[in-house]
């Protein structure tokens, strides 16, 4: 009986030591999967934009390679979907139920990430509170050919999300509010089915204008 019973308690510590590794392993896969973005990132948040001094609004649907941005300003296009993984842009016209097409260009990507494009240092100049998230602000500087640009970044260190980047001479600023991580539905990266494309409407002539002049 001894010796069974120490069979057993052998055993129970080698499946003991087995799950120890499974966890940690784990754990080690998840912290280098949040940290080289490797996961997607899908979120809802609200998008302030300010360009030398004029203030524009817009709802943001966010998934990885793929957004949505919903415009309160004034305008023909009141929506526009970046399709990254197929590179276009669609432009939608709700009132005329019409869209364009447009080539995806980098410069239309969003500032959602904590390491900005051409990062070359970044500094910690202290802390505050945003939207009820702890962040931290940074110095960062940024250079790309022989451009170099410095900018501030609150990163919340909650969500890893940057709520919000500035030009250190203030010329722009953008920033999020009401950021919530969740799954983004797939149908707001679609085009609308009864939607279509603004060339062909474009191509179309008045009656008037198809019959020869007397």
């Amino acid at each position: 009986m001894m010796k069974d019973a120490g069979i057993l308690k052998s055993r129970a510590d080698r499946m003991h030591a087995m799950w120890r590794r499974a966890l940690a392993g784990g754990g080690l896969l998840c912290s280098l999967s949040l940290g080289g973005n490797l996961w997607a990132l899908e979120f809802t948040a609200d998008q302030i934009t300010k360009i030398d001094g004029r203030t524009s609004k817009a709802n943001i649907y966010y998934r990885d390679n793929m957004w949505r941005i919903e415009h309160h300003t004034m305008g023909p296009v009141n929506v526009s979907i970046v399709r990254k993984d197929k590179r276009v842009v669609w432009l939608l016209l709700s009132k005329m139920k019409h869209f364009k097409t447009v080539p995806y260009s980098p410069e239309q990507d969003l500032w959602v990430f904590e390491k900005l494009d051409g990062e070359v240092s970044r500094e910690e100049i202290g802390t505050e509170t945003r939207e009820g998230h702890p962040t931290t602000l940074y110095e960062v500087t940024v250079k790309h050919g022989e451009q170099t640009e410095v900018y501030y970044q609150w990163l919340a260190t909650d969500i890893r999300f940057p709520m919000k980047l500035a030009k250190k001479d203030g010329s722009w600023i953008v920033e999020y509010q009401h950021v919530k991580m969740r799954a983004v539905t797939d149908y707001l990266f679609n085009l609308p089915l009864n939607f279509r494309p603004l060339e062909d409407f474009q191509g179309q002539q008045p009656a008037d204008a198809e019959k020869p002049s007397m």
